[in-house]
């Protein structure tokens, strides 16, 4: 996968989740030579007691934090550079602290968390990288405290409720198995709904890519019955709100219809409800959607709604030219 579809989900996901615990900036810029830090977040002063838990994730928020998730397993270059961007951070902060005349303390600084969905022993290794288990659990690499930074190894987090939002950003059948798990929530859970659809989001901006890899293709495969359902579900409400606002401009038709006789108002109300579907489905009306609104208007309104929201231009079109 290119790096940008994966990048723009991980930006916007990791924003939908944290949103509710502080304030979240998304390629924010640092130092003269511009770098941008993938999410930055800031925790608020007074958290809402209506937040829902982020389990291990929510942990990692609890402070101010630099999120920087890869795609693919971190490469030491990489990490370097996540590291450069950290202490530009710390500069900036530093910098400003002096000019209002004040002091930044160590506790203030943010955390440096490195997402990766594999990260090797050599790799860890390299960077001086430690368990905490007892505090941390599995799969949470420390560096040393000075360097304020952690990475993630996604693969070897337990596969518990309390790394699924972590989780969803691995890759392979961990991504897989957390995708299952995520479905498996209550559909009332509002992380549940905006996780799904930014899954979709990722699915479309990944079949219309180029250079798709056999990593791509096996999720846009996983993808695509959420895909479905979510197709179906706002059909079903597209057919729900055409037929209330049929209903609404019904009613209204036969106030006018005490004026002007109630079978013009309703053909009349009738008309403008399918015109104003077929400018929602087709963007413009031509010469050929005019053409087939005389003979929809003897249809009664949940049948014609249903069509206009489900059938292909070229459907309509070849329905109703025999009529």
């Amino acid at each position: 996968m290119t790096r940008f579809p994966y990048d723009q989900f991980a930006k916007d996901y990791l924003q939908e989740l944290l949103l509710p615990l502080g304030k979240v900036e998304t390629s924010r810029q640092v130092a003269a030579e511009v770098r941008e830090i993938d999410v930055y977040f800031a925790p608020s002063p007074q958290p809402s007691n209506n937040t829902i838990p982020l389990g291990l994730l929510g942990r990692f928020a609890a402070t101010a934090a630099l999120f920087e998730p890869f795609r693919n397993a971190a490469t030491k270059s990489e990490i370097r550079g996540c590291l450069h961007k950290l202490f530009d951070v710390f500069t900036d902060l530093e910098r400003q602290a002096k000019r209002n005349n004040t002091r930044v303390y160590e506790i203030e600084l943010p955390r440096l968390w490195i997402l990766s969905p594999t990260a090797s022993v050599s790799l860890l290794d390299g960077f001086g990288a430690r368990l905490d288990e007892d505090n941390w659990g599995a799969g949470v690499y420390f560096l040393a405290d000075f360097f304020k930074t952690a990475i993630v190894a996604i693969h070897q987090l337990p596969r518990t409720e309390e790394t699924l939002w972590l989780r969803i950003l691995g890759k392979g059948r961990v991504q897989q198995q957390a995708i299952d798990e995520l479905e498996a929530l209550p559909e009332n859970n509002p992380l549940r709904s905006k996780a799904i659809d930014l899954l979709v989001n990722l699915k479309t901006t990944l079949e219309i890519g180029q250079n798709v890899d056999q990593e791509d293709r096996n999720l846009i495969m996983r993808l695509s019955p959420i895909y479905e359902q979510r197709l179906a579900e706002a059909r079903q409400e597209g057919i729900q709100q055409g037929i209330q606002i049929y209903e609404q401009r019904l009613a209204e038709a036969r106030q006018e219809g005490q004026q002007q006789g109630m079978q013009q108002g309703i053909q009349r109300e009738r008309r403008i409800t399918i015109e104003n579907l077929l400018r929602v489905r087709f963007g413009t009306l031509d010469e050929e959607l005019v053409a087939i609104i005389e003979p929809m208007l003897v249809l009664p309104p949940e049948e014609f709604t249903g069509l206009l929201l489900q059938s292909s231009r070229e459907e309509l079109l070849a329905r109703f030219r025999q009529t």
